[in-house]
């Protein structure tokens, strides 16, 4: 069992630099995607694009789970806090590390592909932000139901959680990427929007993923006994 000290220790370290990487990664294949099917007159495609984000997405849930959560994402940070999963001290360091892996990695983007594409960042269709604040909401629900339900719940099937979580992405950014950007992740569209200088409507792409998980805190609440039915597992593991 890990420590319950205050102070970050040895491994919390790992953990920041496993979602300092991961957010890196995610952003940099990502977004990146997005730059090169502009550079390449579409040879991506949106569903290229939306494969891409959901690929990686597993791929790093399966590397880094086991170290540090694989969160990668804000909303997930503070959803996972929320719901007694997260110690309240490494909220901040977990978003700090990861707004470094994804700013760095819109950096590296912006050095070696140039200003295309906005370098990836989310901007609302027809400048809708009421409709791209709605379905970002939707999405990030979505999502993060799926996250507790296929990798926090010990009562589900095990180690399918990335394979879920990753076709999650895919299919929503599928869906709804070309309206809204299907974002669900704060640092995702903030990388791009800080490294390109792109702020329209930036504010919704922190707002809405974070309600949306909150949203989804509230749900699976419901569903787990207000997550004791997690929490047992979880301590049998230990």
């Amino acid at each position: 069992m890990k420590s319950s000290s205050k102070y970050l220790s040895d491994s919390d370290w790992r953990e920041l630099l496993a979602e300092a990487i991961g957010t890196f990664i995610l952003v940099f294949a990502g977004t990146g995607a997005i730059m090169v099917n502009q550079i390449s007159n579409g040879a991506i495609t949106h569903l290229g694009v939306s494969f891409v984000f959901g690929a990686v997405v597993t791929a790093l849930i399966y590397t880094f789970g086991h170290i540090s959560g694989a969160h990668f994402n804000p909303a997930v940070t503070l959803a996972f806090w929320r719901s007694g999963f997260l110690p309240t001290f490494k909220v901040l360091p977990y978003i700090i590390a990861q707004i470094l892996g994804g700013v760095l990695a819109s950096l590296m983007l912006l050095l070696s592909l140039g200003s295309v594409a906005n370098l990836g960042a989310t901007i609302p269709l027809h400048d809708n932000w009421l409709q791209s604040l709605i379905l970002e909401i939707i999405l990030t629900f979505i999502l993060m139901l799926v996250i507790f339900g296929s990798g926090l719940d010990r009562r589900s099937h095990s180690g399918f959680a990335g394979i879920a979580i990753g076709l999650t992405v895919g299919l929503e950014a599928a869906c709804m990427g070309s309206i809204t950007g299907a974002s669900m992740n704060p640092v995702r569209s903030f990388a791009p929007t800080l490294v390109g200088g792109v702020w329209q409507h930036h504010w919704i792409y922190w707002v809405a993923p974070i309600l949306g998980a909150q949203l989804a805190v509230f749900v699976y609440a419901q569903l787990s006994n207000g997550f004791r039915d997690l929490q047992v597992d979880l301590q049998e593991d230990l």
